[in-house]
C-alpha cells in the first residue's frame, strides 16, 4: 500500500475440481518456478494435496505460491518460510476485522498475502509496514500505534480498505486506491496504468477467487 494465533499444518487436503484450479494459476504467477514455496497437486481419486513438500518426484504438482513471482520491487520482499508457517495462523484476526470492517475475510486474507507474504514484521523500500502494508502516515491517520502489531494492522487496513470501496464502488477501483492512492484512482477514472498497481489488482483478485472458493478463511 502507497500514500496469537493457533498454528496450523502447511499440508492441507482439500477435494475440489481441478479446473477451477487450472483457472487461476495463470493468474498467481507469471512464470514457473523450480523453487517455489507451495505446491498443489492431485491424487487419483480427485483430492487436492496443498503442500510445501511434495513428493520427491513432484509429479503431478504445478506452484501455487512462489514467492509471488513477478513482485514489483516497491514491494516488501516475501519470507518463503514466514509465508508457509503463517499461511493460515492469522485468520482469527481477519475474521474479527471482517466483521467490523463488513468485508469478506477471503478479501482480507488476499491483500495481507499480496502486501507482506503473511509477514507481521514486513517492510517495504516505501516504508510500508506490517501485514496489510500500512505507509506511516495512513496507520496514524487510522489511530495506529504499532503498526507491527497484527491486530491493530488488519483492523486499521481493513477499515481503510472498506473506505475506498465505499468511495468507488468497485473493487477493483478499491484495490487501486489502496495500493496507489484514491487520488491517482480519481485522476485516471480507474485502475492508473501503473505496472505495480496492475499487478497488485490482478493477483488480490486470484487470490481472493481461491480462498473464496477453495479455501475459505477459519476463525
Amino acid at each position: 500500500m502507497k500514500a496469537g494465533n493457533t498454528r496450523r499444518q502447511a499440508s492441507r487436503r482439500h477435494r475440489f475440481s481441478g479446473c477451477a484450479v487450472l483457472s487461476l494459476l495463470p493468474l498467481m504467477y507469471s512464470c514457473p518456478s523450480t523453487a517455489a514455496d507451495i505446491y498443489l497437486g492431485a491424487d487419483d481419486n480427485g483430492v487436492v494435496t496443498f503442500t510445501d513438500s511434495p513428493p520427491t518426484s513432484s509429479v503431478g504438482y504445478e506452484p501455487f505460491i512462489t514467492g509471488l513471482d513477478g513482485r514489483p520491487s516497491g514491494m516488501a520482499a516475501v519470507d518463503g518460510r514466514l509465508l508457509r508457517k503463517d499461511l493460515d495462523s492469522f485468520d482469527p484476526l481477519i475474521v474479527q476485522a471482517a466483521a467490523v470492517s463488513q468485508l469478506k475475510p477471503e478479501l482480507i486474507k488476499a491483500v495481507i498475502l499480496v502486501e507482506s507474504g503473511m509477514n507481521a514484521k514486513a517492510t517495504s523500500p516505501m516504508g510500508a509496514q506490517g501485514l496489510m502494508q500500512l505507509m506511516p502516515a495512513t496507520a496514524r491517520s487510522l489511530g495506529v500505534a504499532d503498526a507491527y502489531d497484527p491486530l491493530e494492522n488488519v483492523l486499521a487496513g481493513s477499515r481503510y480498505l472498506k473506505m475506498m470501496l465505499d468511495r468507488f464502488d468497485d473493487l477493483r477501483h478499491a484495490l487501486a486506491a489502496y495500493n496507489a492512492g484514491p487520488a491517482a484512482v480519481s485522476r485516471y477514472g480507474g485502475i492508473p496504468p501503473y505496472k505495480e498497481t496492475r499487478h497488485y489488482v490482478d493477483r488480490v483478485m486470484a487470490y481472493y477467487s481461491y480462498f473464496s472458493v477453495e479455501r475459505p478463511v477459519q476463525g
